[in-house]
């Protein structure tokens, strides 16, 4: 086969190195890619919502498979694109439709979902610009800290967590009259605050069958213990340790179960990966968040946990047989630390030059925001790359990624060096 992969991060690297693994890949191009994919497949310098010209791509390089790293195509409608041109139809593509990629590109549609088919999830309430008022009598009725959400795509960056009711209602002014987030804040989502431990739950759905993925948990803040600003991830460990046999089972039950009926129930057609954001309250599941694709830096502990082909999974996904697949795990737990820019996620410099790479012999590198220039690897982006390592504990995987680490080396390179402290 002929695989394009949608994409330029860490997540998408990681798909490229196991994609390649596989018999079944023939040819292999990432569009746009990095200086990781282009090691291990042909990068095509291609934006991801550029249709046309991934349309001229997919019929000169006769590609059998598109496989949609980030959630903006698919909140696009990529897929719809693909089924609706006589052209592109016969092509396999891994992702959700549009409608049912709302379920990251809007929270409110989310949350409507959640209710809808009684899935545990916060108390919420959403807002305009016309009913703003209203929006801070509902931040009145709760206790804080507030939780207040963009309705659409920010970037990772639209949820804030605040202790202070004159800040809340402060920022909802900004998000909603001020367009904090441009568009994405049209709307803003009020959350009741759920306290607990949070993890990842990766579902494969082929619109009729699912299989369960092993388990995350990510680290958003920038700052040990987690403190300071959100980031698209600073690191995961896979499996959750106190993701138990039986608090698993709860997830599939009360969660994953009722979210692939519910879409079938919807009309909501989706092949792709289900990402659920779920809250540990107590000894009770509850979801955060859906994100339609697999998250990031949770794809670099995930996908190297799984021992299956992944062009057999995603034939599977294609021609829903995905319950004729077992899926298979390796024991060991994977851990990664995401190296990033000096300043991020605030302002930061690009184009330094990364070195040491070479030198890593104990852990597997995956390139995010970096780019080659000429015969050097240079940043290109605050997420610079994640050093996934094994072991049979986490607690070993993760000293051997921070041995790792010590080989490399970038101008204002940075570093949580606590990934793992909470468990």
């Amino acid at each position: 086969m002929t695989i394009l992969i949608l994409g330029s991060g860490g997540r998408e690297h990681t798909f490229a190195w196991k994609i390649s693994q596989s018999p079944l890949c023939k040819n292999l191009y990432v569009a746009p890619g990095n200086s990781g994919t282009a090691e291990i497949a042909t990068n095509i310098d291609i934006g991801v919502t550029d249709f046309q010209s991934i349309k001229t791509l997919v019929l000169e390089k006769d590609v059998n498979m598109v496989v949609v790293g980030p959630e903006d195509p698919l909140v696009q409608g990529i897929h719809d694109f693909f089924l609706q041109d006589e052209a592109l139809k016969h092509v396999a593509v891994i992702g959700p439709e549009k409608a049912a990629a709302e379920l990251e590109g809007s929270k409110e549609f989310a949350k409507e979902f959640l209710y809808r088919h009684n899935i545990p999830t916060a108390a919420y309430q959403s807002f305009n610009a016309s009913n703003v008022e209203e929006g801070y009598a509902f931040l009145e009725t709760l206790n804080p800290p507030y939780v207040l959400k963009a309705d659409g795509l920010a970037a990772g960056k639209g949820v804030l967590i605040l202790n202070d009711l004159d800040e809340a209602k402060a920022e909802l002014k900004s998000m909603l009259v001020d367009a904090k987030f441009g568009a994405a804040s049209n709307k803003v989502v009020i959350e009741e605050f759920l306290d607990g431990i949070e993890l990842s739950c990766f579902v494969l759905s082929d619109g009729k069958n699912y299989k369960i993925l092993p388990t995350a948990k990510d680290y958003k803040r920038i700052g040990e213990g987690d403190t300071g600003l959100n980031t698209g991830g600073m690191g995961a460990i896979s499996p959750v340790p106190f993701a138990t046999k039986e608090f698993l089972n709860k997830i599939e039950e009360r969660i994953v179960k009722p979210t692939i009926s519910g879409l079938q129930k919807d009309n909501l057609p989706y092949k792709g990966f289900v990402f659920i954001g779920i809250i540990k309250v107590g000894d009770d599941p509850k979801v955060i968040e859906y994100n339609v694709r697999m998250g990031d830096p949770e794809t670099e502990v995930v996908l190297p946990r799984l021992k299956n082909d992944l062009v057999e999974i995603f034939q599977a996904i294609a021609n829903q047989t995905l319950d004729q697949i077992e899926i298979e795990i390796d024991e060991r737990a994977a851990t990664t630390v995401m190296l990033v820019s000096g300043g991020y996620p605030e302002a930061y410099e690009k184009g330094k030059e990364i070195t040491g790479v070479k030198n890593i012999t104990e852990s597997l590198v995956f390139h995010a925001g970096a780019k080659l220039d000429g015969d050097k690897i240079v940043t290109s982006g605050g997420r610079v790359m994640a050093i996934t390592s094994y072991g049979n504990t986490y607690q070993e995987a993760i000293k051997k990624s921070y041995q790792s680490i010590e080989k490399l080396h970038f101008d204002k390179m940075n570093y949580r060096k606590d990934i793992g402290f909470d468990l």
